[in-house]
Order: structure tokens, then C-alpha cells, then sequence
């Protein structure tokens, strides 16, 4: 089997990743911040280090874990107080973004405006700011595209939100990992990440990181190991976010692999997922009758998202998985707007390749081969 989904949840997973999961459960467990073995680390403590160093904030401990990027995402925003405000968002989110934001009781009265991106995905942040007002409370950004691959300018996109007085809210869940993130360089007063992606580790583990500065009610109540006496809080700044027992595996196994990421290089594995990424647009425009959505000459996230004419996209990757071995994933990919813009919503969604830096060019190799047969067939039929 050729895995090429990764932008769903990496695999394989890294050999220290796997073995520190394992040692996890099959070591007693200790309290809710020591390791599973006894006069262990503080493994909470340790993966806090490493994912400000891989969100690029210097404040480790506004990290906070969760079971994911879903969970953070619906704690941020059912926690702000961002009632009567108008929050910005763009055609590039994930439904992680979209439905809390549509549905979220506490956003009711909240006015949600999406700013558009173009054929490529590409949000400019002078349409950001076209979208921005006196009363906007919230921007949030997809900071890589789990479509097409585009990263967005979150710099100049956190200064419009700046200057609006508005709080950014960075979601790198498709980027951590893959692509150097500067959370306080783009003035993020939030950000959103998950484990089981590019940081290669289990799935149920992820978190968020909220600005000292910021107010955030609790999403969830109950234990916490610590001050257990207390039953009431007076403000919402006095509680601490990481109620009930903590997926101290699944976090031991994210410690491990962000800590694998930083040994090898964020840089180092952008650089190889890109040369990826080139060498299968290289492949892909050779071929007839297969359309490429994405923009070659950026730099971009290890996603390529193409169609082939005559086939809907989930018969494709039917055809793949079944005729050749090769996983990849058909249709909108959750993330619904964006296809209205890039041109592939008629076809209900693309086909998405998606790399990790454990691909290999034989991978992509075989990928082409098989494409190059099915669009030979597809040909023969038309004629």
C-alpha cells in the first residue's frame, strides 16, 4: 500500500512516536502531570516546551491540550466574548471553523462575514481588511490550505487585525509540523494545532494556545488535580483549561514526535515535502485530461488537489485504493467553500494527494504511472 493521506492523519507514524506510546500504556500511570512510569518527567511540562517552540510562542504555559484541533476550536470560540461582534473568516476554513461558527449558541447575535480567496486558495490581506470594522472582535485564518496547499500571509494579516483592535486566531493544524509557525511574530492572541497530523503523532491529541491577555470562560468543569478544595470560580481567569484526565499517552507520543521535528527541522521538512510537492505538479501537468488546482511556483503545504476529466473524484480514488494500492481521498474535504472559488465545486470536490516527509519519489512514481493509465483509459472511451 502507498499511503497518500496524510493531510487526514500521518502514517506511518515515526518508530520513537509508536515505542513511546506503547511504553506509556504499559507503564503504571502516575498523576495528571508525571509520565507513566514511576520518578518519570514532567512529560505535560516537556510537551509544552516543544510546542511553543514549534508555535513559535514564547509563553508555554498558555499551551493547553485537548483532543484536538475540533474540541480547541469550539473552546475558543464559545469562550471569547465575542457577542455582537462580527468575526471575519475566510473561504479557505475547515468545517472545524465553519460549524461551530454557524451553530454555537453563544454566537448568535455574532455577524460571521467570509472573505473570499482566489482560484489558487489565496487570501490577500487587503480583502481581509475590506471585511473589517469598528465592532469586528475576531479574524481567523487557516494558515494552510488542506485543499490546495496555499499559505496564507498570516503576518500581514494579524497586522489588519491589529489595527482593528480585533484578536487573530491562527488555526495551524494542517501546518504544524510541516511549516514554520511564528504565532507571536504574526501577533496570534490564539492558535489552534492538532497531533496527529504533521507532528506524527496519535489521533485525540491536540490543543490551543491563548494569549495571557485574553479571557477565555471554560468550555469544561471538573478536575483538575490541584486546588481541589475550590467548588466556585469568581472569574473566568482563575480557572485553568485543561479539566478532566489528560490523554497522557496520546501526549507523551505528541512530546516525542514534535520533539523528532525540531531534532530533524521544520525548514528541513518543508524543504523535502516540497520537493515533493514539485515533482508530482511536474508529473501531473504532463498528463491529458487532468486538471491541477494550486499555484506550483509558491511555496505551499504537502497537499496537491487535481481531477480527472470524465471521473468524478470518488470514483478516482476508488480506483487507485482498489486497482493500485494507492490511498488518497475524494470529495470536499471539509472544507466546503473553498471549491466555489477554485473552480471544483460542480465536480464535488478533488482529489487530494497529501505528503509527509516519509514519501518517497518511487511513491509519487507509482502515483503517476497509475494515473497515466486511468486518464489513457478514460480517452480511449471518449473516442
Amino acid at each position: 500500500m502507498i499511503y497518500l493521506n496524510n493531510a487526514a492523519t500521518t502514517y506511518p507514524k515515526l518508530p520513537c512516536v509508536l515505542e513511546a506510546h506503547a511504553a506509556a500504556l504499559a507503564n503504571p500511570p502516575q498523576g495528571q502531570f508525571r509520565g507513566s512510569s514511576f520518578g518519570s518527567y514532567d512529560f505535560y511540562g516537556d510537551c509544552q516546551t516543544a510546542m511553543s517552540c514549534i508555535l513559535g510562542v514564547k509563553d508555554r504555559e498558555r499551551i493547553f491540550f485537548t483532543s484536538g484541533a475540533t474540541h480547541s476550536l469550539n473552546a475558543l470560540l464559545s469562550g471569547l466574548d465575542l457577542r455582537g461582534k462580527r468575526i471575519v473568516a475566510t473561504a479557505a476554513e475547515h468545517n472545524s471553523v465553519l460549524r461551530p461558527l454557524y451553530n454555537l449558541s453563544q454566537l448568535k447575535d455574532s455577524e460571521i462575514v467570509i472573505v473570499p480567496c482566489d482560484r489558487f486558495g489565496k487570501v490577500r490581506p487587503q480583502d481581509v481588511e475590506r471585511h473589517m470594522t469598528a465592532n469586528t472582535g475576531l479574524v481567523i485564518v487557516n494558515h494552510c490550505s488542506n485543499v490546495t496547499g496555499m499559505v496564507q500571509d498570516m503576518e500581514a494579516i494579524g497586522q489588519v487585525a491589529g489595527k482593528y483592535g480585533a484578536l487573530f486566531l491562527a488555526d495551524v493544524s494542517q501546518s504544524a509540523g510541516c511549516l514554520p509557525i511564528r504565532g507571536d511574530q504574526w501577533g496570534a492572541d490564539a492558535l489552534v494545532f492538532t497531533g496527529h497530523k504533521g507532528l506524527f503523532g496519535v489521533q485525540g491529541t491536540g490543543g490551543f494556545y491563548i494569549s495571557r491577555q485574553q479571557s477565555l470562560r471554560p468550555f469544561l468543569y471538573g478536575g483538575t488535580g490541584r486546588d481541589s478544595s475550590r467548588l466556585i470560580y469568581k472569574t473566568d481567569a482563575e480557572y485553568e483549561y485543561d479539566a478532566g484526565t489528560q490523554n497522557a499517552p496520546g501526549l507523551i507520543a505528541l512530546q516525542v514526535g514534535a520533539h523528532a521535528i525540531l531534532k530533524k527541522g521544520v525548514e528541513a521538512v518543508q524543504a523535502r515535502e516540497q520537493e515533493l510537492v514539485r515533482f508530482l505538479y511536474d508529473g501531473l501537468s504532463q498528463l491529458c485530461g487532468v486538471m491541477v488546482y494550486g499555484q506550483k511556483d509558491v511555496n505551499t503545504g504537502p497537499v496537491v488537489s487535481f481531477n480527472i476529466q470524465g471521473l468524478s473524484p470518488a470514483d478516482t480514488a476508488y480506483i487507485l485504493q482498489n486497482g493500485y494500492g494507492i490511498v488518497v481521498r475524494a470529495g470536499l474535504h471539509c472544507a466546503p467553500l473553498i471549491h466555489s472559488f477554485i473552480g471544483s465545486r460542480e465536480s464535488q470536490g478533488t482529489v487530494r494527494v497529501s505528503l509527509s516527509a516519509l514519501n518517497t519519489m518511487q511513491d509519487l512514481e507509482c502515483l503517476l504511472s497509475a494515473l497515466k493509465e486511468i486518464t489513457q483509459q478514460c480517452t480511449m472511451k471518449r473516442i
